[in-house]
């Protein structure tokens, strides 16, 4: 009895490490049957049709459902055409020009410089940028002191200054004169009252001036236009008008504020209705090219807000065809451009020869000319 209870206390441990064994044993394969119960599970919770269930959305399930559902609610947008949209464009990028700090404005000047010298600078002057102070704006003016230190190559020391002369409007672009020196503008503002400055212009017309080439010596006044917009323009004051015969000319009398205003023209090419037109002004009157083109040879600028009509303010009228050729609607007009550009410049040399700079034509010009089917003329031909 001795003998057996030693041996049975001999192998109690062995046996409680085979209960354990088993135990454990029996644990692992119940949580393995357990997992692969869970996974077949959700297998079929996944595969739908087998259980009946729905399978749950996720969040970025939804979110992409519920964009999709709104693209397809949006109306299509109508197609915009190239111009239409370089024309809107050309506007946010001259606000920005206006609106930008001088700096930037200084650089985008610096790169346009055409010419320059010990006396004067010539600069491709942008479209929508006064030169002059306006309404607070940022103007030409207001950015020589920083376009005159870049230029003299930003010396701490300076004492280069740059001055405006022979000014462009608003609205036009290309070649503009300036001055390093008053003595200079005092110099070549005589010269240009003498007609001894060249300037050429190029623009685009509404209608083929008849005939094509010619002089119109009409002097220009400014009046009030009434009515519920009551403004002012610059209109023509003729010194003859037609006898009462109808079949001659009788001169009248001057009116004491009309100024004297001539006007040089040449039809370069006509097509689709316009044509692009050299202009050469020998006087400077207040919108003296416009008004010449839009009421003495009835072929207003492409682009003439103001001139195009004469008793109200409104967008100019452009007829069919051109709207066609342009892809433009009526709607749209009152954002296209005026196409006036300053193209040669032609100063008399002193020791030297003639300073002649030529201005390259905006993109949206270029642009025009080419739905237009006008050409550019051939350098001989511009002589």
């Amino acid at each position: 009895m001795s003998s057996c209870r030693i041996a049975c206390t001999g192998n109690w441990s062995s046996g409680l490490n085979v209960l354990f064994s088993g135990v454990k044993a029996r644990r692992c394969s119940g949580s393995a049957a357990s997992l692969r119960r869970s996974q077949t599970t959700a297998a079929k919770h996944a595969s739908g049709p087998d259980t009946g269930h729905k399978p749950r959305l996720r969040a970025i399930d939804l979110a992409r459902k519920v964009q999709q559902e709104r693209t397809k609610q949006q109306p299509a947008e109508p197609p915009v055409s190239g111009q239409q949209r370089r024309v809107t464009e050309l506007k946010r990028f001259s606000q920005q020009l206006q609106n930008v700090h001088p700096n930037v404005l200084a650089k985008h000047l610096h790169r346009g410089v055409l010419y320059q010298d010990k006396d004067v600078v010539v600069i491709n002057k942008p479209y929508g940028v006064p030169v002059r102070d306006d309404s607070g704006v940022t103007s030409i003016s207001s950015v020589l002191p920083i376009l005159s230190k870049m230029m003299d190559g930003m010396k701490i020391r300076s004492n280069s200054q740059l001055l405006p002369c022979l000014g462009l409007e608003k609205e036009t672009t290309g070649a503009l004169l300036l001055v390093r020196r008053e003595e200079a503008a005092e110099h070549i503002l005589n010269l240009n009252r003498n007609n001894q400055v060249q300037r050429k212009y190029w623009v685009v017309t509404v209608g083929v001036p008849v005939p094509s080439e010619g002089v119109i010596d009409i002097p220009i006044i400014e009046r009030e236009v009434t009515g519920s917009q009551p403004h002012y323009k610059m209109a023509l004051s003729p010194l003859f008008k037609m006898n009462d015969a109808g079949d001659g000319l009788t001169k009248v009398r001057g009116h004491r504020q009309a100024q004297s205003a001539v006007t040089r023209y040449r039809v370069l090419d006509s097509s689709s209705g316009c044509s692009l037109v050299e202009l050469q002004p020998f006087t400077g009157a207040k919108h003296q090219m416009r008004v010449h083109m839009a009421f003495a040879l009835a072929c207003p600028i492409l682009g003439d807000h103001k001139y195009s009509h004469w008793s109200k303010l409104a967008p100019q009228k452009l007829p069919e065809r051109v709207l066609g050729n342009l892809g433009l609607e009526q709607s749209k007009i009152r954002y296209l451009p005026l196409h006036l550009h300053s193209r040669q410049l032609t100063l008399p040399g002193t020791s030297q020869a003639d300073v002649s700079v030529s201005c390259p034509l905006p993109k949206y010009f270029t642009q025009t000319l080419s739905r237009l089917h006008l050409s550019l003329p051939d350098e001989k031909d511009q002589k």
